[in-house]
């Protein structure tokens, strides 16, 4: 009896031709190999499967009761294994129907889904996407286990594992944000004078102090933090009616400034640019849709700069 352990399963291949064709010639060259080759794996399959299979008789190559009752069970194996192997159908948006979780800052949010929004809308219907506000950890077990499909962040505050797909996206740096008409603000602010400020500190972490109190610190500076929030929309709907100041990433401040009467300077002090980053698993690297979204992600970007 045959043992599937040792049977070799590339000879269900050629039980298959042989039995459309019934001719060992005519099935040597579907499987491109000689007429010799092809009667050594004729013997074989009647060795392993203990049936003569063809039986040469005056009408040709017949079949024998165990051989057809074979043909069917084959045919639909190989079609299943075919299947299995074949490569993935293209990846259709427009029929898509998923929901997507990536991780982000509110920074992302509304500097990128004003641009990635409306196309997916237009573009997938069916794909709904749901922003996950980052925590002070990197959500690694989150991502693994496919809770999130993709995280983006300023890459020095995410700090991804090497083993993760990291891809730079943009870069962007910090300025400072003042009400158009504040007395003291202007494109010459002093590191005297912007220290004597009152500043709102944007903190999702609930965290007192920011890159721009650490670098003071390493001068031997301090400055005054009057207000700590946790989103630059509040911090600039504050700034926009005080006296107060914050820093904030340019593109950020550029996109409020839209709307409401805010001015950008140059901060008196030498912060280091920033990449925004886009994190994904390696398990998902080869997903259609994942590699979709993923592509969408990087037209908005490009996009911010036009």
């Amino acid at each position: 009896m045959a043992d599937l352990r040792t049977f070799d399963l590339n000879l269900l291949i050629a039980f298959d031709l042989l039995m459309k064709e019934r001719n060992v010639s005519r099935a040597a060259e579907k499987m491109f190999i000689s007429q010799s080759a092809m009667s050594h794996v004729l013997q074989r399959l009647r060795q392993q499967l203990e049936d003569p299979l063809l039986v040469k008789t005056p009408a040709g190559m017949t079949p024998t009761p165990r051989a057809l009752s074979l043909v069917a069970p084959v045919a639909a194996v190989l079609k299943e294994v075919e299947g299995l192997i074949r490569a993935p159908a293209p990846f259709d948006p427009a029929n898509c129907r998923r929901a997507f979780n990536l991780a982000a800052t509110d920074y992302v949010e509304a500097l990128l889904l004003p641009k990635l929004a409306p196309h997916i809308a237009r573009q997938a219907p069916g794909v709904d996407i749901h922003f996950k506000r980052t925590s002070s950890h990197f959500p690694l077990n989150a991502l693994e286990q496919g809770e999130i499909d993709l995280i983006l962040g300023f890459e020095v505050m995410l700090n991804p594992p090497k083993h993760l797909h990291c891809e730079r996206l943009f870069d962007d740096y910090m300025v400072c944000v003042a009400r158009i008409g504040h007395p003291l603000v202007n494109a010459g602010l002093t590191l005297e004078d912007y220290i004597d400020l009152p500043h709102i500190l944007v903190s999702r972490t609930g965290a007192s102090t920011g890159q721009v109190d650490s670098w003071l610190a390493e001068h031997g500076r301090e400055r005054r933090v009057a207000l700590t929030v946790s989103h630059f929309l509040s911090a600039s709907l504050i700034v926009a009616q005080t006296d107060m100041v914050m820093a904030s990433p340019k593109r950020t401040a550029e996109q409020f400034a839209q709307t409401l009467p805010l001015q950008l300077v140059p901060l008196p002090l030498e912060l280091p640019h920033y990449d925004m980053v886009l994190v994904w698993h390696p398990l998902q690297d080869q997903d259609p849709a994942n590699c979709w979204l993923r592509a969408e992600i990087r037209a908005a970007c490009a996009a911010l700069d036009h």
